[in-house]
């Protein structure tokens, strides 16, 4: 279990101590620099050299926003970027207004460029990030599935599922182990504590057999997703994430239910071995 905790702890460590506020602000910072950037380059040629359809200079900073930081930045970069080309480099210069109508098509043609671009930038980012999870999560459960099956207790077992969990989704997990109805051990993860609302959540999705979504209606208060494993045994256990509603992937089903199948078989193997 030590060398399971080893590997996966830096990435927990590193999606909880993240601050995504900060996060987000960098992403817009760096995009508004780029463009500037561009835009020095672009002014600077535009001074010594006639070239037609300078305004594609700005589209660069926009691909690179929208494959390296996301949509929302890849945007910001496309209005800044006709905002500058309209400021320094149409007539009359250093101001928002414009006399010649063909520059008005000019700079709307860089804007709708620009959106198209960071449409389809992000589109391929997406993409990739999604491939990239789903081999961190197959890589992540194969060695689950053989780090788990060396538990000699449940309260080991529940450990390394819950931080498999967390590396997987990067997000707080917790493993509930539930024995006569009652928690009888709690692995958690991450920097969300489950709490009363929590807990009444598990039992329900283990009384129930199904998914319980937090934040919804019965269970409105609670913070974490939870899926019941049911075992053949006397101890149960119930498998809880705490997603940021705004992020909530699309298909966590699938690995959850995965990791519950392996560790339901692991508890029943440690049932029997005391029983």
């Amino acid at each position: 279990m030590i060398d399971v905790e080893s590997k996966l702890q830096p990435d927990i460590i590193q999606a909880a101590d993240a601050d995504p506020l900060a996060s987000e602000w960098v992403r817009y910072l760096a995009s508004i620099a780029m463009t500037a950037a561009a835009t020095i380059v672009a002014v600077a040629i535009d001074s010594n050299v006639a070239i037609p359809n300078l305004s594609l200079i700005f589209v660069i900073p926009v691909i690179v926003a929208g494959v390296s930081l996301g949509l929302g930045p890849s945007l910001c970069s496309a209005v800044v970027g006709a905002l500058a080309f309209n400021f320094f480099l149409t007539e009359p210069r250093y101001s928002l207004a414009v006399d010649d109508a063909a520059n008005i098509w000019a700079i709307a043609l860089l804007f709708v460029v620009g959106l198209i671009t960071s449409g389809v930038a992000f589109t391929s980012r997406r993409r990739a990030n999604e491939a990239a999870a789903l081999r961190r999560q197959a890589t992540a459960l194969e060695g689950y599935s053989r780090s788990v099956a060396t538990a000699d207790n449940p309260d080991a077992a529940a450990a390394i599922t819950s931080q498999t969990l967390a590396a997987i989704f990067r997000v707080p997990a917790v493993v509930m182990l539930v024995a006569g109805g009652k928690v009888v051990v709690t692995r958690q993860v991450g920097g969300t504590e489950p709490g009363e609302a929590e807990l009444e959540a598990a039992r329900a999705s283990l009384a129930t057999g199904t998914v319980m979504r937090g934040g919804i209606y019965p269970h409105l208060a609670s913070r974490f997703d939870f899926w019941p494993v049911q075992t053949g045994g006397s101890h149960h256990a119930v498998i809880g994430l705490a997603f940021d509603p705004d992020e909530r992937p699309s298909a966590p089903d699938t690995p959850v239910k995965t990791v519950a199948s392996v560790l339901a078989l692991v508890l029943d193997r440690l049932h029997g071995r005391t029983g």
